[in-house]
């Protein structure tokens, strides 16, 4: 199998890397808006560099990763799909409602795979939970809690190209949310602070949001996701119901320490960033990925899951400039799809 890769930056370097030394891709193509950069990263994984994107076309690949920045994601998923490729894309799909349907419509018209980077659906721990509420552990679930918090912020530069707190950071917790419980989500309410640096509210985003969920069985969620969260990088998962409680992403590295006398102490090494974090996750994904391609596995999470993440991540967005509730309904897009 010959895999192409376009965009060699950050996530897709770790891409790289996972899929060179998998067993069933054979070589990679990388191409990247530096070319250098991608040079740079097939002469150390013994790959081949493209001097663009036309030329993975030219050359011949059997699916495409795409690592790109956001603004480039849609047409490129659009051009993987008339071209008859398995895609898998970093999340979101496009910043906007419109481009992203458009995407998915072009995927559905074809045929073709688009697989997206919700990487938390691979970890072990959220995983655990998943299998805990679908099989009755909790009894009635009636709260679920949960937290993204960034250990700094990002460089200034990022935040106008970011789409916003709501769609980079919590569309994540939005779409485990969906996809832990079974449920959709059926409103919001939302709020957020612009009161830390100030490069936040030149690009009119906010540094801390919070975010009220009702499910569609009246299951409530409370979200909180943080760009400056000193302690270190803290993401988790509570799930409370009648019967039994569980937590994802408590151990020996979460940043937090108890005040009571017999607390645990806190933690010597704690997360410092997504990439530590859930690095096993990413790389299972792109496993995944591969199986999805050769036929030997459905596909764990398509356009559709995506783009409902983003309705959501609209609907905050709406809430909290507007400061009211948000039904889903009012955002557009609204056919879902079942869950195994």
């Amino acid at each position: 199998m010959r895999i192409g890769v376009i965009g060699t930056g950050r996530i897709g370097t770790i891409h790289a890397h996972t899929l060179s030394r998998h067993r069933d891709v054979g070589s990679l193509i990388l191409t990247d808006a530096d070319p250098a950069r991608a040079q740079a990263l097939a002469h150390r994984l013994g790959e081949t560099a493209a001097p663009g994107v036309d030329e993975i076309y030219t050359w011949g690949v059997d699916a495409l990763v795409i690592t790109t920045a956001t603004s480039a994601h849609a047409e490129l998923i659009g051009r993987a799909a008339r071209s008859g490729l398995p895609v898998f894309c970093e999340k979101p799909i496009a910043l906007d409602l419109a481009g992203t349907l458009q995407a998915v419509a072009e995927v559905e018209a074809a045929g073709t795979v688009l697989q997206m980077g919700f990487q938390r659906r691979f970890d072990p721990g959220y995983t655990g939970a998943r299998e805990a509420v679908r099989a009755g552990r909790l009894g009635r679930l009636h709260t679920v809690r949960a937290m993204s918090s960034d250990s700094g912020p990002p460089p200034a530069g990022y935040l106008p190209q970011s789409g916003g707190l709501y769609r980079d950071t919590l569309i994540h917790d939005f779409d485990i949310v969906r996809w832990v419980t079974g449920r959709e989500i059926a409103d919001v309410y939302a709020a957020g602070s612009d009161a830390g640096p100030a490069m936040f509210r030149e690009a009119d985003d906010v540094d801390t949001g919070a975010v009220l969920l009702t499910l569609e069985d009246g299951t409530l969620a409370v979200l909180t996701a943080t760009r400056m969260n000193g302690a270190g990088y803290d993401v988790r998962m509570e799930l409370a119901g009648e019967r039994d409680q569980i937590v994802v992403g408590l151990d020996d590295r979460t940043p937090i320490a108890s005040t009571e006398p017999t607390g645990p102490p806190a933690a010597d090494k704690p997360w410092t960033g997504f990439l530590e974090r859930f690095g096993p996750a990413y790389e299972a994904e792109l496993n995944g990925f591969v199986e999805v391609v050769r036929g030997e596995r459905p596909n764990p999470c398509d356009g559709r899951e995506a783009l409902q993440a983003l309705r959501v991540a609209e609907a905050c967005e709406l809430s909290r400039r507007e400061r009211r509730p948000v039904r889903l309904r009012e955002i557009a897009g609204g056919a879902v799809a079942a869950y195994g």
